[in-house]
């Protein structure tokens, strides 16, 4: 059976996207794969007064249920209208690798899907984002391709070494294909190890510093298709205060490094008008998880530990949609 996005009240990104790019300001993309992570998203972006995608992985769907997800997503709409937050939601999958599962996620709800050929000869990315493309747009879904390949690792995605985007390849990629956004490769990564130690310069603290993105690329990009709504993919900026929270309470993250915020900023004014936040999400869950185990090691009330995991991941988001991606105070 086919359940339509709109009858669990999503919508696509469409006109998410046009608003974001008249606006000079990056719609969130946050990642989500249980209950106290869409409350979070959900009263964060409402009170902020922000748009919000909610994105879910392959492997989120595969951990949660894919019934549960969407209903969890349909919930979340529901709560968001009760409180009162007129705000667009979209539900998307991130990071789809077969026509299969985005024509699942399509099937079950999903307003948006990703067709990640990225990993595939330039030929077979074509033609596979575009059997996808044919597909959605019969049920008004959008679709997100990608073209260059990010590094890190994030849940299914794994890439050893990253392969900027080719500015000369995506007009015929756009016009081929016939998607609604690109995913660019431009400097960002995957997971809470972005850069390795070697890749970084420290500053005056001794603090690591990633290479800037290259905006180069993107200028080059923007003048090629000028107006297309274009997606950075491993944007968390991997806050040091979290970090710090996690190694201080018995966690060992060595050298985690994000991108930093001041050039996300830069890159939500431009054509960059979707940014996807996943590991900030987590590192925020498990700096609060391990706080509370390391201050109180005799609770065992899950509520406990996962409800300030919750509140401070919503408080987290709403700094995110008002420093960061501009995204606060649009509807």
């Amino acid at each position: 059976m086919t359940v339509s996005y709109k009858e669990l009240g999503f919508v696509n990104t469409r006109e998410m996207f046009k608003k974001a790019m008249d606006g000079g300001y990056a719609v969130p993309a946050y990642n989500f794969n249980n209950l106290e992570q869409i409350q979070a998203i959900i009263n964060g972006c409402g009170r902020s007064r922000s748009p919000v995608i909610l994105q879910v992985s392959k492997g989120a769907r595969d951990y949660a249920n894919a019934t549960l997800l969407r209903n969890m997503g349909k919930g979340a709409v529901e709560m968001a209208r009760e409180q009162g937050y007129e705000i667009p939601v979209a539900l998307h999958l991130d990071h789809g690798d077969t026509y299969e599962l985005c024509v699942s996620c399509i099937e079950n709800g999903f307003s948006s899907v990703m067709i990640d050929g990225s990993h595939h000869p330039y030929e077979k990315n074509v033609e596979l984002t575009k059997k996808v493309v044919d597909y959605a747009h019969k049920y008004d879904v959008s679709v997100e391709g990608e073209l260059g390949v990010l590094a890190g690792i994030e849940d299914d995605v794994v890439a050893a070494k990253s392969v900027y985007t080719q500015p000369e390849e995506v007009e015929d990629f756009v016009k081929k294909t016939g998607v609604d956004s690109l995913a660019i490769s431009i400097g960002t990564s995957h997971g809470a190890y972005k850069f390795k130690p070697e890749q970084c310069t420290r500053n005056q603290e001794g603090v690591l510093v990633p290479p800037p993105l290259r905006f180069d690329i993107l200028e080059e990009i923007q003048k090629r298709i000028p107006g297309f709504p274009i997606v950075l993919h491993g944007s968390s900026s991997v806050l040091p205060k979290y970090v710090d929270l996690i190694n201080n309470n018995g966690g060992a993250l060595e050298a985690a490094v994000g991108i930093p915020e001041g050039q996300l900023r830069k890159a939500a004014k431009s054509a960059v008008c979707k940014i996807n936040i996943d590991s900030d999400g987590r590192l925020v869950v498990t700096a609060m998880i391990r706080k509370v185990f390391h201050e109180k090691p005799a609770e065992f009330d899950p509520r406990k530990y996962l409800g300030p995991a919750r509140d401070e991941l919503m408080n987290m988001i709403i700094e995110k949609n008002k420093n960061v991606l501009g995204s606060a105070d649009q509807y």
